[in-house]
């Protein structure tokens, strides 16, 4: 997909909300068990009833690994059941891959050829050569880790490296790849303050910024930190959505929840004078 695609996709829905599809069956619907393929039914669900609010949709892949081949063929059917449906939103394998070269061009191969998703989050700490792989492909997105939500960032994120954090020295340090206009970075919602840092090196860059909703993120403060003039932030909301609702009224529940973060959402568009 194509970046103005997205922006398209961000002012016409007055939305930039992705929505993450950790799908857990030990918390899906009792009722869902009885199909099938019931991760495949649930994810669905969630999809169709949250379509009109989501710019995005990121399937978290350990969640479908998980559970073997059956996994893997349940992943295939919801990516190719968006793709078919809702051809104009964006796609995120949420598989944080990153190996030596060659290792690397297989998992590109995978993420963006044979499964087709638009983007993949990629971990960079083996450095260029573990990334460049991934950014060969035209219109298609490397989201690379950079400063996360997880209690354990500060163990390497925070440490210096030539005077700067090592998370400011990873995303400086990438504008110098090969193709790194096809890099995106994730941010976590509740670093929201380390955004305008960021913003004086990838002013226009989008960002994934997941930790909002469940994790505590602040999705004003990420506003007033990480807005550019395209939007340029995808926010990731998944447990506060897919498990809002534990009856057969679930889908309906999370079309709820993403209406009122749409509705925060367009508000600070506004704000912003992006819409």
């Amino acid at each position: 997909m194509k970046t103005e695609n997205l922006i398209n996709q961000i002012k016409q829905k007055k939305s930039f909300l992705c929505v993450g599809l950790d799908v857990d069956l030990d918390k899906i619907p009792k009722h869902l068990h009885k199909h099938e393929d019931p991760i495949f039914e649930f994810s669905k669900s969630i999809i169709d009833s949250t379509s009109p609010f989501a710019i995005a949709y990121k399937p978290n892949i350990a969640f479908f690994e998980s559970y073997g081949i059956k996994g893997w063929n349940s992943l295939e059917k919801v990516i190719n059941y968006i793709n078919s449906n809702y051809p104009e939103i964006f796609t995120i394998a949420d598989a944080k891959r990153g190996d030596i070269g060659n290792t690397s061009t297989k998992y590109a191969k995978t993420f963006f050829e044979t499964l087709n998703f638009d983007s993949i989050t990629v971990a960079p700490y083996m450095g260029r050569d573990s990334v460049e792989p991934f950014l060969e492909y035209e219109n298609k997105h490397t989201i690379l880790l950079s400063l996360t939500s997880n209690s354990g960032s500060s163990d390497f994120q925070f440490q210096s490296d030539k005077g700067l954090p090592l998370y400011l020295s990873v995303i400086k340090k990438s504008q110098n790849w090969k193709n790194n206009d096809n890099l995106m970075y994730v941010v976590g919602a509740t670093k929201a303050k380390s955004l305008k840092e960021i913003r004086k090196i990838i002013p226009n860059s989008f960002l994934l910024v997941p930790g909002f909703g469940a994790q505590g993120g602040s999705l004003s403060d990420v506003c007033d930190f990480g807005l550019n003039e395209n939007c340029g932030i995808i926010v990731n909301s998944s447990r506060q959505i897919i498990y809002s609702d534990n009856s057969t009224d679930f889908a309906k529940k999370s079309a709820e929840v993403s209406s009122l973060i749409q509705k925060e959402m367009s508000n600070e568009l506004s704000k912003k004078g992006i819409i």
